[in-house]
């Protein structure tokens, strides 16, 4: 006999978008702190790779969110869903929207901090820095689109199955 987990037990939900808000603001807070202590002395050029990777993850994520939907919804043309892959996404879509919400707290705190200085260093890594901002965003929306995406959806009360006590009457 099984064991289910006790209603307070752990359990997985939705992504809250307080946690990558205050995740976010955190980030901002220390990236801040970081790049007013060491821009001038020991960082190299602000890198355009990581806003590549970012924007290239988040096409592919809300890719992902179109295609699930329509296999989980059985539109016609589309082959049904693999219910692992799904859990796989939805795994996929958590982190995302939490590594996307640490980037684009990120960016913000540097983006904030080569606004208020006025040197050729920090207005030849403004471009990245919003870049990068606007890729995290678009990582952290499209992580959030997945997730939704990979809901079960509602079925009507005349298409529920029947529970197993009702389809072997006497057996309890």
């Amino acid at each position: 006999m099984t064991q289910s987990p006790p209603p307070d037990g752990p359990r997985m939900g939705p992504t809250r978008i307080s946690t990558l808000v205050v995740t976010a603001l955190a980030a901002a807070a220390a990236a801040w702190l970081l790049i007013s202590s060491f821009y001038y002395t020991r960082l190299p050029p602000l890198p355009w790779l990581p806003v590549v990777t970012l924007a290239g993850l988040a096409v592919l994520e809300a890719y992902a969110a179109i295609n699930t939907r329509g296999r989980i919804d059985r539109r016609p043309g589309r082959e049904p869903v693999n219910p692992l892959m799904v859990a796989r996404f939805v795994v996929l879509a958590k982190a995302s929207a939490l590594v996307g919400a640490i980037f684009a707290g990120f960016y913000a705190g540097l983006t904030g901090w080569l606004l208020v200085q006025t040197t050729r260093a920090a207005g030849e890594d403004l471009p990245a820095a919003v870049a990068g901002l606007l890729a995290s965003v678009a990582l952290v929306a499209a992580a959030l689109w997945l997730e939704r995406s990979c809901r079960v959806p509602e079925r009507p009360e005349d298409e529920h199955e029947p529970d197993d006590r009702e389809t072997r009457p006497g057996r309890r």
